[in-house]
This record gives C-alpha cells, sequence and structure tokens, in this order.
C-alpha cells in the first residue's frame, strides 16, 4: 500500500505540475492568433496549425527542457555562456518583450476586444479603450502590490473555466459549424507557404522566450516533489510539460479551425479577438459571447498580474535602483501607455522584435542540448549565436520596414530561406561549425565560467 500510495502521489504532482505550466503559459494571445491564423489560412489551415504548433508548442518544451538540462539558475546565466554582456543584454530585452514592452499591454487591449468593444455601440467614443485601460492597469497594480491568495485562487478556478468555455465553444462549432474554411490569403497559398507562415506566426505568442523563465519555476516544483537528480528532474520536466503542451496544442488545433469556418460570416477581421467574440455569438448568442468575455477578462488581469509581479521581481533583484513597489507602478504606467495604441498596432511592433529575438532564442536552446558535446566551450557559443545575431538583426530590420538598400538586395537574392524567415538556419549551422573547429586551438581560459 505505501508503494501505491507513493506512485499515485507522483502521477498527482506530475498532473499538478503540468497543470501549473499550462496555466502559466496559457493566455489570450494563445486564443487570438490560432483564430486569426485559421481565417487568412483558409484551406490550407491545418498545414498553417502544423507550423503554429511547432513554434507554439514545440519550442516552449524544449525552452523548459533545455533549461532543466543546462543546470543553469536563471536565463541570464545560460545566455550569459555566450558572453556575460550579452547575458544581461539578451535578458533585459527577453522581460521587457513579454513584460512591458508587448505582452502586459497585450492583455489589457485584448481584455478590450473581446469583454468590451463587442458590446459598445458601432459609434462608441475613442477614449472607451482610453478609460478601460485605466481601470485595468489599476486593478493589476493594486494586486500585484500587494499579491493576496485570492489572485491564485482566481487562477486556479478560471483556468478550468476558460477551458471548459473553450471546449464547449470547439463542440457546438463541430455541430454547428458556422461555415466552411474559405480560400487562403497570400501569405498561406500553398501548403509549404502555409506551413513556413504557421511557424513564423507562432512567435506571436511570445511562450519560447517566456518558458526560459518559466522553465526554472517547474524546475523547482518537480525539485519539491521528490526529483534529485539531473535524470530525475529532467524526467519529471518532461512529464509535466507533456501534459501542458498536450492542452496547448489542443487547442490551437481547434481555435484555429474555428477561425477558418467563421470567415463566412464574420469576414476576414484584423485580429483574433473579434474572432472569438463574434465566433461566440454566432454559436450562443449574446450569453456565450458575454460568458466568454468576463472569463476572458478574468484570465487577462491574472496573467497581467503574474508578468508585472515575475518584472518587477527581476528587475529590482538585478539592477536595484527602485523597490519592487516602484518597479511595478513604472511597468504598469508603461503598459497602460504602450496599450493606448491598441492591440493592432501592439501585434504589428512586436514582429520586429520577434523576428531578432526568437532565432537566438531557438540557437540557445539547441546549444543548452549540445552543450556537453562540445566541451561546454565558450567558443562555440559566441560563434553560433554572433553568426545567428547578423542573420536575427537584419530580418528585424526588414521586418520593421528598415530599407538596408543594395546590401539588403543582395542578402535577399542570395540567402536561401530569407524571405520565409528562416536564413538564421545556415548561419547558425555556420557559426556552430567554425565554433567547433575553432575549440580545439582553444586554451582552457575559454571554458565556461564553471571550468574557470
Amino acid at each position: 500500500m505505501p508503494n501505491q500510495n507513493s506512485t499515485q502521489m507522483t502521477r498527482r504532482a506530475f498532473l499538478a505540475v503540468g497543470l501549473m505550466l499550462f496555466a502559466l503559459f496559457f493566455g489570450a494571445g494563445n486564443l487570438i492568433f490560432p483564430a486569426a491564423l485559421g481565417q487568412r489560412a483558409g484551406t490550407n489551415v491545418w498545414w498553417a496549425v502544423m507550423g503554429f504548433v511547432l513554434t507554439g508548442v514545440g519550442l516552449p518544451l524544449a525552452g523548459v527542457l533545455a533549461m532543466g538540462y543546462s543546470g543553469c539558475r536563471n536565463v541570464q546565466e545560460l545566455a550569459g555562456r555566450v558572453h556575460p554582456l550579452f547575458g544581461i543584454l539578451f535578458t533585459l530585452a527577453l522581460y521587457l518583450s513579454i513584460g512591458p514592452a508587448f505582452a502586459i499591454p497585450r492583455t489589457g487591449t485584448v481584455s478590450f476586444e473581446i469583454a468590451v468593444r463587442p458590446f459598445l455601440a458601432a459609434d462608441a467614443p475613442e477614449w472607451a479603450q482610453t478609460a478601460f485601460l485605466v481601470v485595468f492597469f489599476l486593478v493589476t497594480l493594486w494586486l500585484s502590490i500587494n499579491p493576496q491568495k485570492l489572485v491564485g485562487r482566481i487562477g486556479g478556478i478560471l483556468t478550468p473555466m476558460l477551458l471548459t468555455t473553450i471546449v464547449v465553444l470547439i463542440v457546438k462549432s463541430l455541430i454547428t459549424p458556422p461555415g466552411t474554411p474559405g480560400s487562403p490569403t497570400e501569405a498561406y497559398a500553398t501548403p509549404a507557404v502555409a506551413l513556413q507562415q504557421g511557424f513564423i506566426d507562432g512567435y506571436n505568442t511570445l511562450d519560447a522566450l517566456a518558458s526560459f523563465v518559466f522553465g526554472i519555476l517547474v524546475i523547482e516544483f518537480v525539485t519539491q516533489h521528490g526529483a534529485t537528480t539531473r535524470h530525475e528532474v529532467m524526467g519529471a520536466t518532461m512529464r509535466a510539460g507533456m501534459i501542458a503542451i498536450g492542452c496547448l496544442g489542443v487547442v490551437y488545433v481547434f481555435i484555429a479551425g474555428l477561425g477558418a469556418a467563421s470567415v463566412e460570416q464574420l469576414g476576414i477581421l484584423d485580429t483574433g479577438a473579434p474572432v472569438l467574440a463574434g465566433s461566440a455569438r454566432l454559436l450562443f448568442g449574446e450569453p456565450g459571447a458575454l460568458i466568454l468575455a468576463v472569463i476572458v477578462l478574468l484570465a487577462c488581469l491574472t496573467t497581467s498580474i503574474g508578468l508585472v509581479t515575475a518584472c518587477a521581481s527581476y528587475f529590482h533583484s538585478q539592477f536595484g535602483g527602485l523597490s519592487y513597489k516602484g518597479y511595478a507602478v513604472a511597468f504598469v504606467i508603461i503598459s497602460f501607455a504602450v496599450g493606448t495604441f491598441g492591440l493592432k498596432t501592439i501585434i504589428s511592433a512586436a514582429v520586429p522584435v520577434l523576428m531578432f529575438l526568437y532565432p537566438l532564442a531557438i540557437v540557445l536552446i539547441a546549444l543548452a542540448f549540445l552543450d556537453s558535446r562540445f566541451g561546454s566551450r565558450r567558443s562555440v557559443y559566441a560563434w553560433t549565436v554572433g553568426l545567428t545575431l547578423i542573420s536575427a538583426l537584419i530580418s528585424g530590420l526588414e521586418a520593421a520596414n528598415i530599407s538596408l538598400g543594395a546590401f539588403g538586395r543582395f542578402y535577399g537574392a542570395h540567402v536561401p530561406l530569407h524571405t520565409d524567415g528562416l536564413d538564421w538556419i545556415f548561419f547558425a549551422l555556420a557559426g556552430f561549425l567554425i565554433g567547433c573547429l575553432n575549440r580545439r586551438k582553444s586554451t582552457s581560459s575559454e571554458l565556461i565560467t564553471s571550468e574557470l
């Protein structure tokens, strides 16, 4: 009996950690982007979803596992294997991206688009969004500065409620679909193109970046539940991660399908938020739209609180200057200011940054797993990330519509997969090979700090 109870407790622990990880990853962005993808992909929706799942599901899991495998205490330590300065700058960019620059403002604007705008008159004043954001971020600030058990309780109840609502929405759409998928837009014109575009679209979830932060939390949880050796930590993290990504994958597939089926009655909308709100109204009328609005509002609020808390804690611990409360106030004010530009603008502004950061994040994840193969040599990290940085910078600048003149034209014409946003792969491989060859000439001084 003791052994059975112990096994049962272990399984419960895996389930608890897996659901905790899902709750960390799951936010309104995980709903609006597959919905928008479905609308634009049309009949090629399932090819696009395959690409989306690779970056929206596979990479977050890989990021979590990479943190466990690396043995690093935080993302700055992992990125610092390239160079200490790079470790600081990359971590800053990561926290700002999942914080006040994009993710936190997005929680407020998505809340408005789903929970408020569908119930306003067509001629509603422009200041309505601003007024809502004031209230939303004041509540966020209040709960972030004074954390209470209530927040955790709301989050614990909210995730099942949100999932239940989405499942009901999905089941109803399968029984009485609002329509059939239409013709794909140019960006998803063929299956191959849709697959590539879906891969890039998955960047928008920001989950691969957040996985560096969440991975540490998961490792702490699994060690508290009895995992001690690296093998045990990796095994437990993998099992918990499969629960989380399994739930995410199911949500992505069916929400994308719902988005594709909604075009017939809703048309192609600017973002995924009105797609969800409109689909809920089509399937369940006003009551369904209202229930979805309330739950998404609460989901965004708890996500906003969590991100403000994480960012304020990191900046206070690393840089000081301000108290935790001071950083929380600053990040809320910045998030409010960014949020006033609207959801569409935030999504558009994030693209260049994500085109820059994601290749670097993917390469760091890969290097973390390959670390033992090249003896943890800093030269391998530096060459691989350094060459990837060149490609990522070019892609980011072009995504921001900054002309590179003759160089840009030459680069685009001669570098494979550049137009698909995947040219960084060749730079990363070249850097890795150069780094591995160079390590033969390296001295022991080039080892990671742990070997110094």
